[in-house]
C-alpha cells in the first residue's frame, strides 16, 4: 500500500530512538567493561582484568546466583498465584469479570515504591504482622526475621510482579475458543481434566511469557532488595549500583551489567524459541 520510499521515511525516528538509547548506551557499556580504574580515574586501557575479577571473585558468584534464586522463587510464586486466578477470572467470574480484571490491574496504578514501603510497614518489627501473631498469642515478641532477608524480598516482589503473569496468562485463557471447553465437557472429561488437557496446553504461552518477564524483572530488581533486603537480601544489581556509585569502579560494573544482559537475552531467545514452537504445535 505505501512506498518503499515512505516506509523508509516512518523506520527513521524509531530506529534512530533505538540507536540513541539502546545501541549507544550498549557500545558505551561493553568498551567501558574492558577499561580500568586507577587512582579514582577511569583509564582507557583496554584489559580483561574486569572479566577476570568476576569470574574469580566468589563474592560476584554468590551474589548472582542468590539472585537466580530469589528470582526463579518469585517466578514459582507468581505462577502459582497467577495462573489459577487468571482461570477464574477468565473462565468462572461470569458478571464480575470485568470488575475483578480491574481489581488485578489496579496495583500496577500504584507507585513501585508505596508498594515496597508498604510491605516494608508490613513485617517491620511493629508492623501489623508481628502485631497480629503478638495479638494471637503466636509470639511473645516481635520477630526480627521478616524484614531485611530474602523472605522479605521474595514476598514483596512477588506482590508487586504476579500481575505481569496474570495479563498474559488471562490474554491466552481468554482467546481459548469455547467449544473446544464445551466439547471436552461433552465427552465427559471434568473440569479438573479440561484444564489440563485443553485450557493448560492452549494458555502455555501466555505462561511462559509471564514467567520470562517476572524472573527477568526479579533478577534485575534493585529498590526492593535495597529497603528489606538487608546484607542477606542484596542481588547482584544493588552490586552494580553500588559500582557506578560509590565505589566509582565503571568498568568493573559495566562487565557485570554485560553478563547479566547476556544471561537476559539468551533466556529470552530460548523462550521465545519455545513459544514460536508451541504456536506452530497449536496451530497443527
Amino acid at each position: 500500500m505505501y512506498s518503499r520510499a515512505y516506509q523508509r521515511l516512518v523506520s527513521i525516528p524509531p530506529l534512530l530512538w533505538v540507536s540513541a538509547f539502546l545501541l549507544v548506551p550498549y557500545a558505551s557499556l561493553f568498551c567501558i567493561s574492558f577499561w580500568q580504574v586507577r587512582s579514582q580515574q577511569i583509564v582507557h586501557e583496554w584489559t580483561l582484568h574486569n572479566y577476570a575479577q568476576l569470574i574469580g571473585n566468589p563474592v560476584y558468584l554468590e551474589v548472582l546466583g542468590r539472585s537466580a534464586r530469589i528470582a526463579a522463587s518469585v517466578t514459582a510464586l507468581a505462577l502459582l498465584l497467577g495462573v489459577p486466578l487468571a482461570y477464574f477470572v477468565s473462565m468462572r467470574a461470569g458478571r464480575f469479570k470485568d470488575l475483578l480484571y480491574q481489581l488485578v490491574i489496579i496495583p500496577l496504578w500504584v507507585s513501585y515504591l508505596v508498594r515496597a514501603y508498604a510491605w516494608k510497614t508490613i513485617l517491620g518489627g511493629n508492623g501489623v504482622l508481628n502485631t497480629l501473631l503478638i495479638h494471637f498469642g503466636i509470639l511473645h515478641q516481635p520477630a526480627s526475621f521478616f524484614l531485611y532477608s530474602p523472605f522479605a524480598v521474595i514476598l514483596t516482589l512477588t506482590h508487586i510482579y504476579t500481575p505481569f503473569v496474570f495479563l498474559p496468562v488471562y490474554a491466552s485463557m481468554a482467546h481459548i475458543p469455547k467449544e473446544l471447553i464445551e466439547a471436552s465437557n461433552d465427552l465427559g472429561a471434568s473440569p479438573t481434566r479440561s484444564f489440563w488437557t485443553v485450557i493448560f496446553p492452549l494458555s502455555l504461552p501466555g505462561i511462559i511469557a509471564g514467567a520470562t518477564f517476572t524472573f527477568v524483572l526479579s533478577l534485575g530488581d534493585f529498590i526492593a532488595p535495597l529497603l528489606i533486603g538487608g546484607p542477606n537480601g542484596i542481588m547482584i544489581s544493588n552490586i552494580v549500583v553500588s559500582l557506578f556509585g560509590a565505589a566509582y569502579d565503571w568498568p568493573l560494573g559495566s562487565a557485570i551489567s554485560l553478563c547479566i544482559l547476556i544471561l537476559v537475552v539468551a533466556l529470552i531467545s530460548i523462550t521465545e524459541s519455545i513459544e514460536k514452537r508451541l504456536r506452530v504445535g497449536g496451530a497443527r
